[in-house]
C-alpha cells in the first residue's frame, strides 16, 4: 500500500510540474519535483536503516545518492524521476511477489476457524480448536473440512485441488479416510475426527507454507551481494567521470543508471515464482533454499517400502495344482482368513471381495499367531498359511519347494492352501512397484538426475530384483536408518544430493541430504518435518515436475543477475561518458527493471509433464483401471491352462480348451478391440505428437492374433489323445499370450495413471 501511494504521489507531482514548467512557472515546478522525489528519498533512508538493524546490508544506497545528489544539484527533475521509477519499481515487485504467492496463500486464507459438532441430538458451532479425535461433525456444503477424518454418511464430493493441484472433485465412500483443507463440494455428509485441528494434515500444511514464506532463498543472497559490488564500483565509476570530466552531472547520471533494480527484484521473484508453480502441483517447497537445492541436486536417494513399492501387500498370482480353478482356491481361502487380523489375510480377503467372490462362512477356525489358520469351509476341511504351517495338514507337494525357490528369486511371499489333506495351491503377494514410479524415474533423468540408487532394508535379493526391474543404478540392501544415513553423508562429497522417503526411520537421511522429500500425502509426520519439500499428493512423478521447475526457475534467476548487472554496466559506461543524462537514465533503469521483472515471472508458465492437452477425470481413471482387475481372472485362468495341459485328464482337455476360448472370444478380445477403437484415439489427442500410442496399438494387433491362433488351435483339436507337438504349440500360444497381456495391461495402467487426475 506504502509503494503504491509513493507511486501515485510521485507520477502526480511529476506531471503537474511539467504542466507548470511549460506554463513557465519554474520555481513552481521545481517545487512540486521535490514534493514528489522526498517521501522517496525518506521512504529509502528508513528502510535501509531498518536492514541494517537487522545486519541485512541495504543495495538501495546508491537509489538514495542518486535523489538526494539530483537535488543537491538543482536536477529536481531528475530526482523526480528517478524517484518515480524506484517507487513503480518496488511497487511492480509487490505486485509480482503477490502473484506469485497466490497458489501458497490460498491454503492460509482456507484455514477454517470453526466447525459444526453434534452433541447428542444437537449440533453445536465450536472453535475448531476444540475438536478432539472421536467427534461427530457434520460438514456442509461449500465448507473446507476442519480436521482429518472418515466419513460417517453414505458418501462425500470433495474438491482437494487446494492440497493436490488437481481440480476435479472426488467422491470419499463412508468409512474412507478424508484429509483436512479439501472442500465439501457436494451435500453435507458427518465426519468422525481422527486428529485434533492442531494435528491434522491442514495444520501441518499450513505451519510448513508458513515457514515456506518466511525463507529467504540463497539465489536472493547472491544477488544481494553481487548487487553491493555495485555500490563502491559506482561510487568509483562516478567519482572518476567527475573528476575527469569536472561535471557533477555525469556522476549523478552514473548512480542513477548504477540503481542495482534488476538484482534484488527479479531473483526473488523467479524464486518465489518456482515455489509457487511447485504449489500448484501438490508439491510444498518449503523456502528458497530448498528449491536452489533442488535445481542443484544430481544423486537422488529413493527409500523403496512406501516410496518406490506401495508399501502394502498385494495379490500377485494364484498358483493351483491339478484342475483346481484359481478363483475357486482363492473363494475358499478367503473364507478361512476372514477370521484373521493379519495384514496378509487382509489382503486376500480385499482381493477376493475385488473380484466379486462370494465368501461363506468358516467353522472350527483355529489360528496359530504369524503361521497360518484352518477350518471347515463348506464340508472341506482347510488350512492357509505359510508353508511349515500347512505341511502339518497336507502331505508335501514336489512342486511346493520349486515353487519357494521362486518366491525367493521373485521377493514374493507365498499363502499356501490345503483341501482336504491335499495341497491344493498357493496364493503370491508381494509389494509391487507404484504405477507411477517407472514413469517417474524416466522423468528424473530426462530432468538431469545422474544418479538414481534405492535405500532399503530388504534382503539383497528382493531389493536387487525391484531395482533391475525399475533400472536404478545402484542397490543399497539391508539397510538401518544408520546405513541410510551414511550412503549420504559420503555421496555428499560427491554433489548435491536428494533423499526420498516417507517412514519415520527415514527422517534422518532427510534432514541429512541437501534436499529431503517427504512422502506427505500418506507419510509419516516425522519425516514431513524432517524434510525440505513435502509432496501433498501421493504420486513420484510430481517430483520429476517440481525439479523441472526448479532447474528453471534457477535458470531464469541467474539470467536476471547477469543481464540486470550487464544493461547496468553499460548503461553506467554510457553515463559516465555524456551519452545518457539523468532523467534519460532513470527512464532507461525503468525499462531494465520491468524487462528482468516480466522474465522472471516466466518461470510461472513453465510447462511440465503433466501438463498434456487433456486428462483423464478421476473417475474415468479408475474405470479403466478397474475393467483390467475384471480382467485378472482370465489372465489367471491363461496362466493356469499352459501349467496344467499336460496333466489334465483326457476328458478335462478337450472342455477347458473349450472354455478358455470362449473366454478370450467373448471378454478378453472384445475388450482390446473397443480400447483400439474408442479409447486410443481419444487418448492420443490428449498426449499429442505424432501416433503416440503406435507401440501399444501394435501389440493389441500381437494379441488378437495370438487369440485368433488359439482358436483355430481349439477348433482343429484331434479327437482322443492330443500329440505331444500339439500340446506343445497349445503351451507356447499361451504363454506368449500371457506375457505379452500382463506387459500390456502394466503399460495401459502407467498411462492411465499418469494422465488421470488424482484421486
Amino acid at each position: 500500500m506504502t509503494q503504491r501511494l509513493l507511486v501515485a504521489v510521485s507520477a502526480l507531482t511529476l506531471l503537474l510540474g511539467l504542466i507548470a514548467r511549460f506554463a513557465g512557472h519554474a520555481a513552481l515546478a521545481n517545487a512540486l519535483w521535490l514534493i514528489g522525489a522526498v517521501p522517496v528519498a525518506v521512504s529509502i533512508g528508513i528502510a535501509g536503516m531498518i536492514r541494517l538493524l537487522r545486519r541485512d546490508a541495504g543495495v538501495d544506497a546508491i537509489a538514495l545518492l542518486a535523489i538526494v545528489g539530483a537535488i543537491a544539484l538543482g536536477e529536481t527533475l531528475a530526482a523526480a524521476v528517478i524517484g518515480l521509477m524506484f517507487a513503480s519499481g518496488r511497487a511492480l515487485e509487490d505486485y509480482a511477489e503477490g502473484k506469485a504467492r497466490r497458489e501458497m496463500s490460498a491454503l492460509l486464507d482456507r484455514a477454517p476457524k470453526s466447525a459444526n459438532r453434534y452433541v447428542g441430538d444437537e449440533l453445536v458451532q465450536v472453535p475448531v480448536a476444540q475438536v478432539a479425535p472421536g467427534d461427530r461433525l457434520l460438514v456442509r456444503g461449500g465448507e473446507v473440512v476442519p480436521v482429518d477424518g472418515r466419513v460417517e454418511s453414505a458418501a462425500a464430493v470433495l474438491d482437494e485441488s487446494a492440497l493436490t493441484g488437481e481440480s476435479m472433485p472426488v467422491r470419499r465412500l463412508r468409512g474412507e479416510a478424508v484429509r483436512s483443507g479439501a472442500l465439501n463440494a457436494g451435500g453435507p455428509f458427518d465426519l468422525l475426527a481422527t486428529t485434533s485441528a492442531a494435528d491434522s494434515t491442514f495444520a501441518g500444511i499450513v505451519r510448513l507454507v508458513e515457514a515456506a514464506q518466511q525463507a529467504k532463498a540463497p539465489a536472493a543472497r547472491l544477488a544481494d551481494r553481487y548487487a553491493l559490488l555495485f555500490l563502491p564500483l559506482a561510487l568509483l565509476l562516478a567519482a572518476a567521470a567527475w573528476a575527469l570530466t569536472g561535471d557533477p552531472v555525469r556522476a549523478l547520471a552514473v548512480l542513477v543508471v548504477a540503481t542495482p533494480c534488476p538484482l534484488i527484484l527479479a531473483v526473488p521473484v523467479a524464486i518465489v515464482s518456482g515455489m509457487s508453480r511447485c504449489a500448484s502441483r501438490g508439491v510444498l517447497v518449503k523456502g528458497g533454499g530448498m528449491l536452489e537445492g533442488l535445481a542443484r541436486g544430481d544423486s537422488l536417494f529413493f527409500d523403496k517400502t512406501g516410496t518406490l513399492t506401495a508399501g502394502h501387500a498385494r495379490l500377485t498370482a494364484i498358483e493351483t495344482v491339478d484342475a483346481i480353478d484359481p478363483d475357486a482356491l482363492l473363494r475358499i481361502a478367503a473364507s478361512v482368513e476372514q477370521m484373521s487380523q493379519h495384514v496378509l489375510a487382509e489382503a486376500i480377503v480385499s482381493f477376493a471381495r475385488q473380484r466379486g467372490l462370494a465368501l461363506s462362512k468358516p467353522a472350527d477356525v483355529r489360528e496359530e499367531h504369524g503361521a497360518g489358520l484352518a477350518g471347515t469351509v463348506e464340508g472341506r476341511r482347510v488350512a492357509v498359511g505359510s508353508y511349515g504351517f500347512v505341511a502339518r495338514f497336507a502331505l508335501s507337494a514336489a512342486w511346493a519347494e520349486s515353487l519357494r525357490k521362486r518366491m525367493r528369486r521373485e521377493g514374493a511371499t507365498g499363502v499356501f492352501v490345503a483341501v482336504d489333506g491335499a495341497m491344493a495351491g498357493a496364493l503370491l503377494l508381494g509389494d509391487e512397484i507404484r504405477l507411477d514410479t517407472p514413469r517417474a524415474i524416466r522423468l528424473l533423468r530426462r530432468a538431469g538426475i545422474r544418479r538414481i540408487v534405492m535405500l532399503t532394508g530388504d534382503h539383497r535379493d528382493i531389493a536387487e530384483t525391484i531395482g533391475e526391474a525399475l533400472g536404478v543404478d545402484e542397490v543399497l540392501a539391508e539397510q538401518a536408518p544408520g546405513d541410510k544415513l551414511s550412503a549420504i553423508e559420503t555421496a555428499k562429497q560427491a554433489g548435491a544430493t536428494i533423499m526420498v522417503g516417507d517412514g519415520i526411520n527415514d527422517a534422518p537421511a532427510l534432514a541429512a541430504a541437501d534436499v529431503g522429500v517427504a512422502m506427505g500425502a500418506r507419510g509419516a509426520a516425522a519425516s514431513s518435518e524432517a524434510a525440505g519439500i513435502v509432496l501433498l499428493v501421493d504420486r513420484l512423478d510430481r517430483l520429476a515436475e517440481a525439479l523441472v521447475i526448479a532447474r528453471r526457475a534457477r535458470r531464469i534467476a541467474m539470467q536476471s543477475v547477469v543481464a540486470g548487472m550487464g544493461l547496468s554496466l553499460v548503461a553506467m559506461l554510457f553515463a559516465a561518458l555524456g551519452y545518457l543524462p539523468p532523467v534519460a537514465g532513470a527512464i532507461l533503469q525503468e525499462g531494465i527493471d520491468v524487462a528482468v521483472i516480466l522474465n522472471a515471472l516466466r518461470v510461472l508458465r513453465t510447462r511440465t509433464a503433466g501438463d498434456t492437452q487433456g486428462r483423464l477425470d478421476a473417475a474415468e481413471g479408475a474405470r479403466l483401471a478397474a475393467e483390467h482387475h475384471e480382467l485378472g481372472p482370465v489372465l489367471d485362468r491363461i496362466r493356469a491352462c499352459a501349467d496344467r495341459l499336460p496333466l489334465l485328464p483326457e476328458e478335462n482337455l478337450h472342455a477347458e480348451l473349450v472354455e478358455l476360448d470362449g473366454l478370450l472370444k467373448d471378454r478378453l478380445l472384445p475388450h482390446e478391440r473397443d480400447d483400439e477403437k474408442n479409447l486410443y484415439p481419444r487418448l492420443e489427442r490428449m498426449l499429442g505428437g505424432d501416433d503416440p500410442l503406435a507401440p501399444l496399438s501394435r501389440t493389441h494387433r500381437e494379441i488378437l492374433r495370438l487369440g485368433r491362433l488359439f482358436h483355430h488351435l481349439t477348433e482343429d483339436l484331434p479327437r482322443g489323445p492330443l500329440p505331444a507337438e500339439t500340446v506343445q504349440e497349445l503351451q507356447r500360444t499361451l504363454y506368449g499370450l500371457d506375457a505379452i497381456l500382463r506387459l500390456h495391461f502394466a503399460q495401459e495402467e502407467e498411462i492411465y495413471h499418469g494422465m488421470s487426475e488424482v484421486a
